[in-house]
């Protein structure tokens, strides 16, 4: 157990921990109790699951994590940019707990729920497309799987085009979309067919819609063939990439003119943390299609797909979820996009500055690192190569702040929401001392 769990030191308060700018670190990590967690897990879990480092969490509020020594971390994955609201927001463990008391559970594919048609009807109403609806599932790979189902059955046509160094899931339909990283197709088999990929922004002199129009069209499938075209507004796994003006643009022209659905995938993105509710309004670009998920209910599982109206028009079972769309998770959700409405998203537009300024500035004389860029509170930066960026998240961690890899040679930063800028600084100074370290050790 850890001290401040066994009462050797005054535990915090949920306020306090969440008012908390700077890590403490006073074990070694992992601790004695984590080890011992770990040990227990590595004998019983799946193997397929990918523990980044020794992170055994106790505890959080805001954007600081406690683990079960004692440790405090700040926060700057958000558990992949899922708790959106932070760790227990009062507002969104309010809102879990009175749902909770109500009614727990019951299969909204089969029966009604006011909660449910809330939640749909906000999302469709926050979203750029025309009368749009909403169709909710647990996770964000099913909110993909829906999206491919719904534009093969409107179109009738078997093809999608994807990215890349996109990910989308890794349930066998949306697997096929996903290509960040080959580990998550091999052993499998051959999956879902008629998929097909472009280069994704700054991936090469020829990516998005020209490459489609001049290699894919050309040799691969014709465009009368091709029901969608799947995209991330900004690339999450692949390396948090932002596309230069006008990218976007030039898709959902290409798809206008072939007839191809043009579906955003949000599901990192979404939500507020751009600085906007989708991440897709920064070029004005208005697909037919958007995924939302992670984010959307700040941690329980949820996820959304919203369509256009015309577009979602398939008939009584064609598609169900016995527990997407969980009352619960609905709340959660609810009470989540109150707050991006009202506060969040604003919050990360400017933190999301703050935090870019910062590394910019860092880049000027620190060598290791090139390339910043992002939106909001999804930003990223490269490093000199894989090995070094990992070395800077390992880095990173040992000083109390949890940042994550993604793309060849990137570090991502997506912290809560609810991030201040002191905390942001804090997260600054550390980068810039592992950068260091690192640094050092290469020498």
């Amino acid at each position: 157990m850890s001290a401040s769990l066994a009462g050797t030191d005054t535990p915090l308060s949920t306020a306090e921990l969440a008012g908390q700018t700077a890590p403490r670190i006073t074990t070694e990590v992992p601790g004695p109790v984590a080890r011992s967690v770990i040990e227990r897990d590595e004998r019983f879990t799946s193997p397929s699951l990918t523990r980044v480092y020794p992170l055994v969490v106790a505890r959080g509020a805001g954007a600081v994590l406690e683990d079960v020594d004692g440790n405090r971390f700040l926060d700057f994955n958000a558990g992949i940019a899922v708790n959106a609201a932070g760790h227990a927001h009062p507002a969104v463990t309010e809102a879990i707990t009175a749902q909770a008391e109500r009614c727990l559970h019951y299969c909204s594919s089969d029966f009604y729920h006011p909660v449910y048609a809330e939640l749909c009807e906000r999302l469709s109403a926050s979203a750029p497309m025309p009368g749009a609806r909403t169709f909710l599932a647990n996770s964000g790979t099913e909110a993909v799987e829906a999206a491919l189902k719904l534009a093969r059955y409107h179109t009738r046509r078997p093809n999608v085009i994807a990215f890349y160094g996109g990910f989308h899931g890794r349930s066998l339909g949306s697997l096929s979309l996903t290509s960040s990283k080959a580990k998550y197709r091999s052993g499998f088999g051959i999956v879902t067919p008629g998929s097909y990929h472009a280069p994704y922004a700054y991936d090469g002199e020829v990516t998005g819609a020209e490459y489609i129009e001049t290699v894919l069209f050309q040799r691969m499938t014709e465009p009368s063939d091709v029901a969608a075209v799947f995209v991330e507004p900004i690339q999450g796994e692949g390396g948090y990439i932002v596309p230069p003006a006008g990218w976007l643009a030039e898709l959902r022209a290409l798809c206008d003119a072939h007839g191809i659905l043009l579906v955003a995938d949000e599901v990192q993105s979404g939500v507020g943390r751009t600085g906007r509710m989708w991440a897709c309004e920064h070029d004005g670009v208005v697909p037919d299609m958007i995924t939302a998920g992670k984010g959307l209910a700040s941690g329980l599982p949820l996820a959304a797909l919203i369509a256009r109206g015309d577009l979602m028009q398939w008939t009584a079972g064609k598609h169900g979820s016995t527990f997407g769309g969980n009352p619960v998770a609905c709340a959660a959700a609810l009470a989540t996009l109150d707050l991006v409405e009202r506060e969040l998203s604003a919050n990360a537009a400017r933190v999301g500055d703050h935090i870019l300024a910062g590394l910019r500035a860092l880049s000027d004389h620190q060598p290791l690192i090139s390339g910043v860029r992002g939106r909001g509170l999804m930003i990223g930066f490269d490093l000199t190569d894989h090995d070094t960026a990992e070395a800077v998240e390992q880095a990173c961690f040992e000083r109390g702040l949890l940042v994550l890899t993604c793309g060849q040679r990137s570090i991502r930063i997506a912290p809560p929401l609810v991030v201040n800028t002191d905390q942001a600084d804090t997260a600054l100074a550390i980068v810039a001392d592992a950068c260091e370290a690192v640094a050092a050790g290469l020498r």
